[in-house]
């Protein structure tokens, strides 16, 4: 890299500039490397990634800035028909394709519910939008289209991928509406990580006995904004009675037996600017391991595909909230990094009591004492 590729600040920092940062990811995404990894490999957010090719240029990824009304955005979709949304974070990629319907907000907080496209949606964490073409190294092959979706710090928080029934002359109609090239958008560095109270600063005997009376699963949130205790946290205060410790194999038991006994069941997979929901059977379950050393656990079914990084998995709780149809259970995976991976639920609506099915499935599940106690 020549020192042209970069220009000084004030501080004398060197910071790479647009045309840089074009060419270099041209050249990482071209050995195969996705988006995200590509950006990294440059010591780069996704979105500072994404922003540099706004603009005009000959680099095979284009992204014309959009603003929102972010929700106005969203509900304006439902007229290109089905797309496919994607919502990840670190260790989970989850993608479900259909059309966005029944989008309304209260405030900053989003709903998407339709049968297909279900999402919890955060519009604080929403910073920045782009409207992405990325030509195929294959010129026969058309080029890939999306919308997506950034927080403060680069962090893809939601992504619309075109789909070969979409109507593109909508999609075309949505960007025009919604392009802002003269966003500037700019990213800044992520807070460092929250550390959390001591245990014994935790009034637990008053958590679980607010836990006990919970009435519906939403109440969790407040619950421990009103103890001020981190999630994992929590179930450490309340294990043996609302939580306990699965075997790290849990995860992928709970795909491989709910697809052998054609269960449905919830999956849920948060960005921190979106929660991304399937409900329904899942079939067709693939483990993968990469000669890069990842190792995944996948669902491959026609309109939901889910991408689990079993190696990043560092703990799974089985957990228990009390509510008005009666226990609710979920299973509950974590990174390294203490961050939520993944959620499992039976399949249910609000009124309705748990599956039995899926109680017997989590009942069976290994718990982690249990097979250190078995070695």
């Amino acid at each position: 890299m020549t020192s042209s590729s970069f220009t000084p600040d004030p501080n004398g920092v060197r910071l790479q500039t647009a045309p840089a940062i074009r060419e270099q990811f041209a050249a990482v995404r071209a050995t195969g490397k996705r988006a995200k990894e590509a950006a990294e490999a440059l010591g780069l957010s996704e979105g500072a990634a994404i922003a540099a090719h706004a603009g005009e240029h000959e680099y095979p990824l284009k992204a014309v800035p959009l603003q929102g009304s972010w929700l106005q955005l969203l509900q304006a979709l439902e007229a290109c028909g089905p797309l496919m949304a994607l919502t990840r974070n670190e260790g989970v990629v989850h993608e479900k394709t259909g059309v966005y319907t029944n989008i309304s907000a209260t405030g900053p907080v989003g709903i998407a519910l339709s049968e297909d496209i279900d999402l919890r949606l955060f519009f604080a964490q929403w910073h920045a939008g782009f409207a992405v073409t990325e030509a195929a190294a294959d010129p026969a092959r058309p080029a890939q289209r999306s919308l997506q979706f950034f927080n403060a710090h680069g962090r893809a928080v939601h992504k619309v991928f075109v789909r070969e029934a979409t109507d593109l002359a909508a999609l075309d109609a949505v960007v025009q509406r919604f392009a802002q090239p003269s966003a500037g958008y700019v990213f800044g560095a992520p807070p460092a990580a929250e550390v959390p109270r001591p245990d014994a600063e935790i009034d637990a005997a008053g958590l679980r006995e607010g836990w006990a009376a919970m009435q519906d699963t939403h109440e969790f949130f407040g619950l421990i904004r009103k103890f001020a205790v981190e999630r994992q946290q929590s179930f450490r205060l309340v294990e043996g009675q609302f939580a306990w410790r699965l075997a790290k194999e849990s995860v992928t038991a709970v795909l491989q037996q709910a697809a052998a006994g054609g269960l449905p069941i919830m999956v849920f997979v948060g960005s921190g600017g979106c929660i991304q929901i399937h409900t329904g059977p899942v079939t067709n379950i693939k483990p993968l391991d990469t000669p890069g050393g990842a190792q995944w656990i996948n669902v491959l079914d026609p309109g939901f595909n889910l991408h689990l990084r079993t190696d990043m998995v560092a703990s799974v709780w089985l957990v228990e909230k009390p509510t008005a149809d009666g226990v609710v259970t979920s299973v509950e995976a974590f990174d390294h990094a203490g961050e939520l991976m993944a959620m499992f639920f039976g399949a249910r609506k609000p009124g309705q009591a748990e599956l039995q099915g899926w109680r017997d499935l989590v009942a069976g599940l290994p718990r982690q004492q249990e097979l250190a106690h078995a070695a």
